[in-house]
């Protein structure tokens, strides 16, 4: 029984608190957003908000349960856990309800569940549980090799669903391996491919490789400080890129001049490969192989835009990117959303006073876009609130997860963190028109049991492992 008392003695009550403060104020939103007069009680089980309560007493009661569980049993069955969440991938494929084109839900009775949303939570175990074993060596390609399986399986089960939203919720867990000693070369390597994505979506691939061309030939320069030896290396690839792009011109050759262009960076590539070998420039070779693997990641970022993304995920983008506008048609949610917000002014139009909100017209109110809900009734006042809540939340987060003793805890801890992070990013950025809408629901906002209990899941556990920080977790 002491034991038990010390585990309540140590828990961080400031995140219990802001957990509190964030799922009531979700469940007040959500009651602004599908106000019926009809059923003007909140607790009106016929309601989207009545439901909710019932989803947040479950969640507080698994809350309670996930605490009292000694913080052991989430390091010994964590691939347990793992394993089962991917055969309810497998299975939601099989025996699943579509759901806005998307098979991703369990339909049981009056209620649908979302395996989705549970491997989030269950990856950040798996993940904790591989890295904190003696074998995991970051340094190490099985290591990394193994941590990318144990990300990409969820990722492809989830894509076959046609949920790309949390398929890339997955892709933020590099965060966590670089705060775990990933090298910030990769890091690097994720923004450059995240700039060169929309730099090909804006311009063209063509345009795209030219423009990296010019930048691996700067760096190129800043590296050795050699203006001849540059100088050469842009003559060479200028020369090669006019005489394949003239040549198919003048030939008139049945070839695309981004493919001509292509073949010409591949022979200037291997022209500068043989030189960097025989001056033993060795980080120049892997410049050079980084350079090579941008240029074919700008050729399948066009491909997989127009051959495997659904054309409403095309348009989305687009949408974003400004190459298209289309505001009463697929940006109609965004645009309609962005008018509530900007509605509200600095304090807002009162609770239950949203026109925008009152009269139906942002689709998906109270769940993907219950932030726009927050910035008509509340205003700037009301949103700068919510915002620094879940911000006090994530430092809370983060100093918990740099206290902790073990690797198991701490990894997880940040996969936290991070899920959050981008749940919030993502969902805010879809309400004013930074992101493409991609069904990211609001953590402790949104309406639905699915993600509420997996965001509690998710949480709880965590505080139960800190709670019990100066045990020693075996693995």
């Amino acid at each position: 029984m002491a034991r038990r008392n010390n585990i309540w003695a140590n828990l961080d009550w400031l995140t219990v608190i802001l957990y509190l403060i964030l799922v009531f104020l979700g469940w007040i939103n959500i009651y602004a957003a599908v106000f019926n007069e009809e059923h003007a009680s909140i607790l009106d089980m016929s309601q989207r908000y009545g439901k909710q309560i019932i989803w947040i007493g479950a969640a507080i009661v698994i809350a309670i349960m996930l605490l009292i569980i000694d913080s052991k049993f989430y390091v010994f069955f964590a691939y347990v856990f793992y394993g089962i969440t991917i055969l309810l991938l497998i299975a939601v494929l099989l025996f699943g309800t579509k759901v806005k084109g998307a098979t991703s839900w369990f339909q049981i009775g009056g209620f649908a569940i979302q395996p989705a949303e549970f491997v989030k939570f269950t990856t950040a175990l798996a993940l904790a549980k591989y890295m904190s074993t003696h074998s995991f060596k970051m340094e190490k390609i099985s290591s990394l090799l193994i941590i990318g399986a144990i990300l990409a399986l969820p990722v492809a089960l989830i894509f076959l669903q046609n949920d790309t939203g949390s398929a890339l919720v997955i892709s933020v867990f590099i965060l966590v391996l670089f705060r775990e000693g990933l090298s910030g070369v990769v890091l690097f390597l994720a923004f450059v491919a995240a700039l060169i994505f929309i730099l090909t979506m804006v311009l063209s691939p063509f345009h795209a490789i030219i423009i990296l061309s010019i930048g691996a030939l700067l760096f190129h320069y800043f590296i050795r400080q050699q203006v001849p030896e540059t100088l050469k290396a842009l003559g060479i690839y200028a020369s090669l890129s006019a005489a394949f792009l003239f040549g198919g011109s003048i030939f008139k050759l049945e070839i695309a001049p981004t493919q001509l262009l292509l073949y010409s960076t591949i022979i200037s590539v291997i022209i500068f490969g043989v030189y960097s070998l025989r001056h033993r420039l060795y980080n120049m070779l892997t410049i050079l192989g980084i350079y090579l693997g941008l240029v074919f990641f700008t050729f399948s970022v066009d491909y997989v835009f127009n051959n495997i993304l659904e054309p409403h995920h095309q348009a989305r983008i687009n949408e974003v990117l400004g190459i298209e506008s289309d505001p009463l048609g697929i940006g109609y949610n965004v645009n309609q959303s962005k008018i509530a917000i900007g509605s509200g002014g600095f304090s807002g139009k009162g609770f239950l006073n949203g026109t925008q909100t009152k009269f139906d017209f942002v689709p998906e109110q109270s769940t993907d876009f219950i932030f726009c809900t927050v910035g008509e009734e509340w205003g700037f006042i009301g949103t700068t609130t919510v915002l620094m809540l879940f911000l006090t939340l994530l430092l809370r987060l983060i100093y918990l997860a740099e206290r902790q003793r073990s690797t198991f805890s701490r990894v997880y801890g940040y996969s936290v963190a991070c899920i959050l992070f981008f749940h919030l990013a993502i969902n805010i950025g879809m309400t004013i028109g930074l992101a493409p809408v991609i069904g990211i629901p609001l953590p402790f906002f949104s309406y639905g049991g699915s993600s509420l209990w997996s965001f509690t899941i998710l949480l709880f556990i965590f505080l139960r492992l800190d709670a019990s920080r100066s045990e020693k977790l075996s693995h």
